[in-house]
């Protein structure tokens, strides 16, 4: 326990009985002067809301009533964990979204240790996709899975930074149209040629696949082009085979499926071929928010924060986050400012872009701060 000091002279104290409210009353041995002890919980309460968050222990396992609980940590709801800005310069990061019901998705950003961005918006787009990137030291290779606006943010904030597209996603591709079961040749040999793309490991494999990409694309393509009267109009017999076969073209002509062979790419270090690494952290934030199923959607996307900043390279003490993270009266106030609106002003903060947080929150007569 810290030692208690008198305020007014400094010298040794002495218990001396209790308040009339029930706390440690201390006496000066010197002075004789009488006073109480603050002590500040905050940093050991945070650290307990903090660790059932992120764990799968339910409010009544925690060695207290769940309602005691909910008492004693319902403030640090309101607390909003931000990573700070990435100035290292990583040889490889991941990118990705995590979509948080149909109200706001999560952009990550990760190396193959910790998590280095992320940033909450409506939608997977380009000026969210820079937001996040601004943020982070351009690195040498970005793995992702092209999803929206990825390589238009990439070419405008990360120019010099190479691409390599998840292998496994662009197989993922072709198979929605192709199905893990054709019922045409073309399409079961191209599901084939697809498949093979997991398990190129270097140069004349991967020149062994664009020979037989091309030669299926020769071989197939008057098959491709036979079309067919439906509703008086003519349209493709096989549009779904015309559309993977477009998937695996672009990526061919952009370059973007074999960088991690490419021989400057790998003096740096290896490059993985696939984006498991944050798909695995996605995996895992998805856990906590089942463990934790029924939280409205805003303290998903807390939560969601909350598991980022902990697996960040350096989380500040319990102390130091209590202090130093906005909480939504800040973030409101400021995103008020950056808009040119006063405090006063009833029209909604925005975060982000397109983020209406009063779309989070219930204004109806019932409470909802329960779990």
């Amino acid at each position: 326990m810290k030692k208690t000091v008198c305020p007014a002279c400094g010298g040794e104290t002495k218990r001396n009985g209790r308040t009339s409210s029930g706390r440690t009353r201390w006496r000066c041995k010197l002075c004789g002067a009488s006073t109480t002890q603050n002590y500040d919980d905050t940093a050991k309460l945070l650290k307990l809301f903090v660790g059932w968050l992120l764990s799968k222990l339910t409010q009544g396992e925690l060695g207290m009533p769940a309602r005691t609980f909910r008492h004693l940590t319902s403030r640090f709801w309101t607390l909003w964990p931000v990573l700070p800005i990435c100035d290292e310069v990583h040889h490889v990061v991941y990118m990705d979204g995590l979509w948080i019901g149909r109200a706001a998705v999560l952009l990550i950003a990760c190396t193959d240790d910790y998590v280095i961005g992320c940033h909450l918006a409506r939608s997977e787009n380009s000026k969210d996709r820079g937001c996040l990137m601004s943020r982070i030291a351009p690195p040498d290779v970005l793995v992702c899975d092209g999803g929206g606006g990825i390589e238009r943010a990439r070419r405008a904030h990360w120019p010099q930074t190479k691409v390599q597209r998840c292998a496994f996603h662009a197989f993922e591709q072709v198979k929605r149209c192709t199905t893990t079961r054709p019922k045409l040749q073309a399409g079961a040999e191209l599901y084939g040629i697809a498949k093979d793309l997991l398990h190129v490991a270097d140069q004349d494999e991967a020149a062994r696949w664009l020979v037989s990409f091309s030669d299926w694309c020769v071989r197939w393509d008057e098959f491709l082009k036979e079309r067919a009267v439906v509703d008086g109009r003519r349209q493709y017999k096989h549009e779904r085979l015309r559309k993977a076969r477009r998937s695996l073209e672009k990526l061919c002509r952009e370059g973007t499926l074999f960088t991690f062979l490419e021989d400057d790419v790998v003096a740096g270090g290896p490059v993985p071929a696939t984006s498991n690494k944050i798909e695995s952290n996605n995996a895992r934030i998805r856990e906590v928010l089942r463990n934790h199923r029924g939280m409205p959607v805003d303290r998903r996307i807390k939560a969601a924060f909350w598991w980022c900043y902990m697996n960040s390279e350096a989380p500040m003490t319990y102390g130091e986050m209590a202090k130093a993270f906005p909480d939504d009266a800040q973030i409101m106030e400021w995103r008020r400012r950056a808009a040119g609106l006063h405090a006063s002003d009833d029209e909604v903060s925005r975060w982000g872009a397109g983020i209406v947080w009063a779309e989070f929150h219930s204004n109806g007569p019932w409470r909802s701060d329960y779990d």
